[in-house]
């Protein structure tokens, strides 16, 4: 196979993309032209917040094409065009033969949750001293155990799991792979809400639940969930965290804990104040910015 890569202006990004797949290639990605320079700029979103750009002040877009000719033939029909005055050929080149599967699976490697519960894609031995072991692999939903605020809820669950014996309800809410309602069945709670607006999230968190022979977690909807619950559970972002306050507060049981993720330690501040009506959080863990903030309801 080979590559194309064009740069462009950020207003040039959609109709170049929209293009190149319009001319047959197989895959098309936008990247910034002066990443790993002084001039890279980070683009992000955040829900509730203005959606990112499209593009970079000056973007790499690289495409995918089944050889030379195919690549080169795009190339000179874009250039072509006159709306492609700003846009130049950066290079077509060949791309290496890999074994992509094994290059994947590569970068996933057993995560360590605490030195006796781990996270194992099914392609690697757990480790001799991991004592609990959650089957998971890269899919549709977010969640691997990767990220830091995935890490800091399961290991709040892990540390608190001698209170798992009144875990008879769990609320997961915004369940993405199920990751942290599959930790916490590992651990003893019994019977598991995982809710999520996505379908692909829902569908993901069964797959997952199945394959570590979870059967107490009900994943679906959100409007599912109903009542209170000892343990409820949100590793999201800030923002939608902040709006779910009052949603969320509602479900903690008398002595429950609220457990909360995806919040960067400047944004501590706002999250307590959302929450102060209800429940008083605390920041309770943190790792590489990211804070974890839970709250017990009064007995």
């Amino acid at each position: 196979m080979h590559e194309l890569v064009l740069i462009c202006g950020e207003d040039d990004v959609e109709t170049v993309s929209d293009a190149l797949m319009e001319l047959d290639a197989l895959a098309v990605s936008v990247e910034d032209a002066d990443a790993d320079t002084d001039a890279e700029k980070a683009l992000f979103g955040e829900p509730g917040m203005p959606a990112p750009k499209g593009g970079w002040q000056r973007s790499a877009v690289r495409a995918l094409f089944p050889g030379e000719a195919e690549a080169t033939e795009c190339a000179t029909l874009i250039l072509a065009q006159d709306w492609a005055a700003n846009v130049h050929v950066q290079t077509i080149q060949q791309v290496p033969e890999q074994d992509w599967v094994r290059l994947t699976q590569s970068q996933f490697a057993p995560v360590e949750i605490t030195p006796e519960f781990w996270i194992v894609p099914s392609w690697h031995e757990a480790p001799a001293q991991a004592k609990k072991v959650m089957r998971l692999d890269p899919g549709l939903a977010f969640g691997t155990g990767t990220h830091p605020t995935t890490r800091m809820c399961l290991r709040w669950i892990a540390h608190h799991a001698d209170l798992a014996t009144g875990w008879d309800r769990v609320l997961d809410y915004g369940c993405g792979s199920g990751i942290l309602a599959i930790g916490a069945a590992l651990h003893g709670a019994r019977a598991i809400d995982a809710v999520d607006i996505d379908p692909a999230a829902i569908i993901s968190t069964e797959a997952n639940a199945a394959a570590n022979q979870v059967a107490s977690i009900r994943a679906a909807l959100p409007d599912v969930a109903q009542g209170s619950y000892p343990l409820v559970l949100a590793n999201i972002l800030a923002t939608p965290l902040r709006l779910l306050a009052p949603l969320l507060c509602a479900h903690v049981a008398a002595g429950g804990h609220l457990v909360l993720a995806g919040i960067l330690a400047r944004q501590a501040d706002e999250l307590k104040e959302a929450y102060a009506p209800w429940l008083q959080l605390d920041v309770s863990d943190s790792e590489e910015g990211w804070i974890l903030m839970t709250a017990q309801r009064p007995a």
